[in-house]
């Protein structure tokens, strides 16, 4: 699992993992059922903290997103059958509502924003088909 981590960033590391996982998962990079490096094995190739590694395989653990064996590690839940439901709705809608504000303060325009997420969405889907 090839992850890219921008130490400067001002995303934290957890989340910029957690992310890149989200997304290799969406677009088909990783597959249910296959197997993640171990929280020690992560942490070494990124050369971070072990607790950072364990925290995102917690939290994607508890969106049902992975399951963790004692035996096998962790694993893209197998059943990874996630729904947009309400609640996932209303958490995307805050986000989406926070990034817009963000954009309109900083002189963007709609048709600008339109544009972001089209090309945002051509490109996922164009890594997904790779």
């Amino acid at each position: 699992m090839l992850l890219t981590i921008a130490f400067e960033s001002d995303i934290p590391l957890y989340q910029q993992i957690k992310n890149q996982i989200i997304t290799g998962i969406a677009q088909g990079k990783l597959k249910p059922g296959e197997s993640l490096p171990s929280v020690r094995q992560l942490a070494a190739d990124i050369g971070i903290n072990f607790h950072t590694v364990n925290k995102v395989y917690q939290q994607l653990k508890q969106e049902n997103r992975v399951v963790i064996h004692r035996k096998s590690g962790v694993i893209i839940n197998p059943d990874l059958k996630l729904q947009a439901d309400e609640a996932y709705r209303e958490s995307l809608t805050e986000t989406l509502e926070v990034l817009f504000a963000e954009a309109h303060l900083r002189g963007g325009t709609r048709e600008e924003s339109q544009q972001f997420i089209e090309r945002i969405y051509h490109t996922f889907l164009q890594e997904g088909s790779k």
